[in-house]
């Protein structure tokens, strides 16, 4: 079981990213007829409560990483895949802070197809002269 008291002792984003990707694979199907269950855990007021206290302790950042602010939308991710049981009992793993963490839609698509290649770019440092063509 992954936990954010784990992922919050990894100080880089790659070894966050290391910690949670999931090695799955495009097409792979999660909850296919049974979508309504993850979406009637999104809606409930319970969730948004949850969710809204998630982003606070996150700061709103990537992997919870501070200095990787997200901007646009803001996914809290379960660090432990959920499954179709896990919803329909409503088990304490759902909605136990433990487990859950904000990502961006970039970072969440990598995490679930580990693929490195989809996570944002971050802004490089620039210093005086670095853009001159004749250096």
């Amino acid at each position: 079981m992954r936990t954010y008291r784990e992922l919050s002792r990894l100080k880089t984003f790659d070894e966050r990213f290391e910690y949670l990707k999931l090695n799955g694979f495009v097409g792979e199907e999660t909850f296919g007829y049974d979508r309504y269950l993850n979406q009637t855990l999104y809606k409930s007021p319970e969730w948004r409560s949850l969710r809204r206290d998630i982003i606070i302790r996150d700061n709103g950042c990537d992997l919870g990483l501070e200095g990787y602010d997200i901007q646009g939308m803001i996914i809290v991710h379960h660090m432990n895949p959920i499954s179709i049981d896990d919803l329909k009992t409503f088990s304490g793993d759902v909605v136990n802070p433990e487990y859950l963490i904000c990502v961006s839609s970039l970072t969440h698509k990598a995490i679930h197809y580990s693929n490195k290649d989809l996570l944002p770019n971050l802004p490089v440092d620039r210093k005086p002269g670095d853009t001159c063509p004749w250096k």
